[in-house]
């Protein structure tokens, strides 16, 4: 993506970011402040946090999950039925529009759900193959064939990549200019992109839903620096800002002026491991990397007893999280004894940060000391938050934390996602195990509960043993919000219901 921030400058923010200010109050806009721009409108073509958490309320999705994260609820599609054998759904599609005002149709629904299955450009083809024929039998009726039954496949359908867009805009605009201003099918319109700024919503009259609605517009601005976007949010140039560092909550907590709103999440870091360099590869290079980081040093250091340490890719409290999965002790002096072993000396490793976020720069600081200790040199490189992204997914980098939310219910997406060799070499790691992506497959057809969660169990056994990345930590979602506004959470999966937000 083309970055800007550094052309525009701090100070031409910061003035950018008072003039918007007065015009949100005047106007009933809710400004948020995020650390990153997003990438594309391009549901199919994202998997980040930043792009999702944006068009989920500028699309709609067939099936939605609910505010809890617990269960479905409907969507686009008011109700559904599905066969005895569980191939066959049949899902009816409600009276609704898109933001132009064209019918929002079931040929729209099937275009979209063949698109995420089929565009080469798609990130989540993989988890829709299951699809063999989606077809709008009327206007409001769409039908799903499955090439065979498949236990997540209704999940599948609330994950916000596979939000419903415009068939006759998507074919006459093309994707790069649908993927700069698309057609909404959700609660906002996108009115104006200023890369590496801001992006500006507006309220969509013709959201199904508009009655619902409250706000007039959104603001989604960039503020990259974590300290720089909690001082905006006191000083009342943000109404909101997400992701905020561990080490201001208590800070915050005693603003007369502000909430801080701690929210239960499946949010896992890790750190990403290159399989693809060098070293890399052997398998017990990586176990001992896991050995040699302290990961309760680092959450007790970095999250304030917010976090929890990780022991699996699957986050605690999700389906199938497996509670006894093994954890390897903090022992350096192991590690440097595995490392012998393997015939690896003098292991130096790029270590890729996002600048200005305090908790990935003070993470690094710990691990670069700790793995010192093992005999390994990790040489820190800060680059903005939009070019680690770019560097990550071409592969520039050995280790890296990052960290996943779930997007839907079922483990299948994560686990397809980062084990199953999907089309962005599991999660940029280029883990490869055959038998572990045979068993991802098989997971996501087998129907008996109490199989498949044995099947889950084994593949974050299987998974931990082969190191795909290193399990750091659990942790809540932590915002801020000005005391004048209402309803500013996510749930569990990371989405925001901006539908119900309120600004007083």
């Amino acid at each position: 993506m083309t970055n800007k921030w550094k052309t525009i400058g701090i100070a031409a923010i910061l003035a950018g970011l008072t003039l918007s200010a007065n015009y949100a109050e005047a106007a009933g806009v809710l400004t948020i402040g995020r650390r990153e721009d997003s990438t594309t409108f391009d549901p199919i073509k994202t998997a980040q946090n930043i792009d999702n958490w944006v068009f989920s309320n500028v699309y709609d999705v067939l099936v939605r999950v609910d505010k809890t994260g617990t269960k479905l609820e409907p969507g686009l599609a008011e109700s559904w039925t599905t066969s005895d054998d569980g191939l066959t759904y049949v899902f009816k599609i409600r009276d609704a529009k898109f933001s132009d005002g064209s019918p929002l149709t079931a040929d729209d629904a099937a275009f979209s759900l063949l698109r995420i299955r089929d565009d080469p450009a798609s990130l989540w083809s993989d988890s829709y193959k299951v699809i063999d024929t989606a077809v709008a039998t009327d206007s409001h009726t769409l039908t799903i064939k499955l090439k065979h039954a498949s236990a997540p496949f209704l999940s599948t359908l609330a994950l916000p990549n596979a939000s419903v867009i415009s068939k006759a805009g998507m074919e006459s605009m093309g994707p790069d200019a649908y993927a700069e201003k698309p057609i909404a099918s959700g609660a906002f319109s996108v009115e104006e992109w200023r890369r590496g700024d801001r992006i500006i919503l507006k309220k969509n009259p013709n959201f199904w839903q508009a009655d619902r609605v409250k706000l007039d517009g959104v603001e989604w601005i960039s503020v990259p620096d974590d300290n720089t976007r909690m001082l905006n949010v006191q000083a009342g140039q943000l109404d909101t800002a997400i992701f905020v560092p561990f080490s201001r909550v208590e800070e915050l907590k005693k603003d007369p002026n502000l909430n801080v709103l701690i929210d239960p999440s499946t949010r896992e870091d890790h750190l990403l491991i290159n399989h693809a360099h060098g070293d890399l590869g052997k398998k017990e290079v990586r176990q001992a990397l896991d050995m040699a980081i302290d990961k309760k040093a680092i959450v007790d250091a970095v999250t304030f007893h917010q976090g929890t340490v990780a022991n699996s890719y699957i986050p605690k409290g999700a389906l199938y999280y497996y509670a006894d999965n093994p954890q390897r002790p903090y022992d350096p002096e192991k590690a440097k004894q595995m490392l012998s072993a393997a015939g690896v000396s003098n292991l130096t490793l790029k270590y890729l940060i996002r600048a200005g976020d305090e908790v990935d720069e003070q993470t690094a600081v710990l691990v670069q000391q700790q793995l010192a200790k093992a005999g390994i040199t990790a040489d820190l490189q800060k680059v903005d938050p939009s070019q680690e992204w770019d560097m990550t997914i071409a592969g520039d980098y050995d280790i890296s934390v990052n960290y996943w939310t779930n997007d839907i219910l079922d483990p299948d997406q994560k686990t397809t996602f980062v084990l199953g060799h999907d089309s962005n070499n599991n999660y940029m790691t280029n883990y490869k195990n055959d038998a572990v992506k045979d068993l991802v497959a098989k997971a996501r057809l087998e129907l008996d509960p109490k199989k498949r969660e044995q099947m889950y169990i084994d593949l974050q056994k299987m998974a931990k043993d082969d190191v795909n990345w290193i399990d750091l930590y659990y942790s809540p979602y932590i915002n801020v919000a000005r005391k004048n506004i209402d309803n500013f959470h996510q749930n569990p999966l990371g989405r925001f219901f901006l539908e119900d937000t309120v600004k007083n």
